[in-house]
């Protein structure tokens, strides 16, 4: 793991796309995912929701799945905007860098939740575009779609589900915040990324990846 560097210690590189995580990155839709696995009768084992639903009967499944589907409409309809998002989304537009948001939600939530909140993405991906992640395609599918190279693009996200798709995907840089200790035991060995506590402490990185060395207020 790469700890957050002190200032004027990152070496410069080429941020030409990023690709944002939404729930628990720059939105938060309050729910409660292991009561909901609870509830549902899923463990914790690190893997999606999703991924998990399709191991069980089709009886289990549609229940779980139409439970999945509430909380997710509750959470895109009642959930708020992280602070820090604007700010952080300002600094790539006016750097003139592209944004995707690539999502484990449903695209009728990310249009529910871009809408609420007027946040503006040159591309949205969700999991009606394809594999989920873990699974690098996503990550794949946006960077070709924006014709940027994984060794110019950096990840923002704050599970392990992103640092795991951001290294099957061979994006390097990459940036979780704020990761809640369940999620941080299921970061693989040899994952790497850089920490920050909030999304202010995030553009600080950002930044510096764009400007290194240069004095901040």
């Amino acid at each position: 793991m790469i700890e957050s560097p002190a200032p004027g210690t990152l070496s410069r590189m080429t941020i030409r796309a990023a690709l944002l995580d939404m729930d628990g990155t720059i939105y938060e839709s309050d729910i409660d995912w292991r009561a909901l696995r609870a509830a549902i009768d899923l463990p914790w084992d690190g893997r999606p929701i999703l991924t998990q639903l399709a191991d069980l009967d089709d009886d289990a499944r549609e229940r779980g799945t139409a439970a999945l589907h509430r909380a997710e409409a509750d959470g895109a309809a009642n959930g708020r905007i992280i602070d820090g998002t604007h700010q952080l989304l300002d600094l790539f537009h006016e750097r003139g860098v592209p944004c995707a948001l690539v999502t484990n939600n449903s695209r009728r939530s990310a249009e529910i939740v871009l809408a609420r909140h007027r946040l503006r993405f040159d591309l949205v991906l969700t999991r009606d575009d394809g594999a989920a992640k873990p699974d690098p395609h996503l990550f794949t599918e946006a960077l070709a779609r924006l014709g940027v190279a994984p060794s110019e693009a950096l990840v923002v996200g704050d599970a392990h589900l992103d640092a795991i798709a951001a290294k099957a995907a061979g994006v390097d840089e990459v940036i979780l915040v704020d990761t809640p200790t369940w999620m941080r035991e299921h970061i693989p060995e040899g994952a790497t990324f850089r920490e920050a506590c909030d999304l202010r402490e995030a553009c600080e990185i950002v930044s510096e990846l764009l400007d290194p060395g240069e004095e901040r207020a």
